[in-house]
């Protein structure tokens, strides 16, 4: 029986749009059917089958603003899965420069799922361990002087909710952990409408201003991408 359901799994993403889809749902944002019809370079009937499918199995969920509907990644677990395929294809070789930029950017700032990664993500992990504003002590633990830096920097600190403050996520291109959970969620949220990160295509980060993150303790020397 898992024998079957494996491979079903592996079926939905086995699709060349479907899988283009889940990419782009890796930024964390909710997307309408159109958008994610432009971004797999298929028609809007197309996508909404296609959607339907995802649904289907399980890996994104639909949510609804006004009269607006919208699609995102079901949960972290999905996110997970389909970032850890990622770094399994990710291992192939960049063709042509286009696509070696692209996997530079990636590889410096990008989204997992709601959260930031690569090189600028671990650089922040390790600078808050650091400094002292996360404690490894009894977990990974938010300490006074942490919160009083981003109380600071106006980062909201999430309260209660059934999703851990901060976890560690396995960073497939660094091959080290970021930071995971409620807490980067929102300090990703807050950076990008402060003006520090601007999303790129493809799920890339770019570095706008890099103060706030030296304040979190990241050293910034490698913070530098084309």
């Amino acid at each position: 029986m898992e024998t079957v359901e494996l491979a079903e799994v592996a079926a939905v993403l086995a699709e060349p749009s479907r899988a283009a889809m889940c990419l782009a749902l890796l930024d964390g944002r909710a997307w309408t059917v159109g958008e994610l019809a432009k971004a797999a370079g298929v028609g809007p009937s197309t996508a909404s089958e296609h959607v339907t499918r995802l649904r289907e199995a399980g890996f994104v969920a639909g949510a609804k603003q006004g009269r607006h509907s919208y699609v995102r990644i079901a949960d972290p677990r999905v996110a997970e899965l389909i970032e850890h395929l990622a770094q399994h294809a990710g291992h192939r070789p960049a063709r042509g420069l286009k696509a070696s930029l692209r996997a530079r950017r990636l590889a410096f700032a990008r989204t997992c799922y709601d959260h930031l990664a690569g090189t600028l993500g671990v650089a922040i992990r390790d600078g808050m361990v650091r400094t002292g504003l996360v404690s490894l002590d009894d977990g990974l633990t938010l300490t006074a002087r942490g919160r009083a830096v981003l109380a600071e920097l106006s980062v909201p600190v999430p309260e209660g909710g059934r999703r851990p403050l901060l976890r560690d996520c396995l960073d497939w291109t660094e091959r080290r952990e970021h930071f995971g959970g409620a807490l980067p969620a929102a300090l990703l949220g807050h950076a990008v409408a402060a003006g520090w990160l601007r999303r790129e295509p493809h799920r890339a980060i770019r570095l706008l201003t890099p103060e706030p993150f030296a304040r979190l303790g990241a050293d910034l020397a490698r913070a530098e991408v084309a």
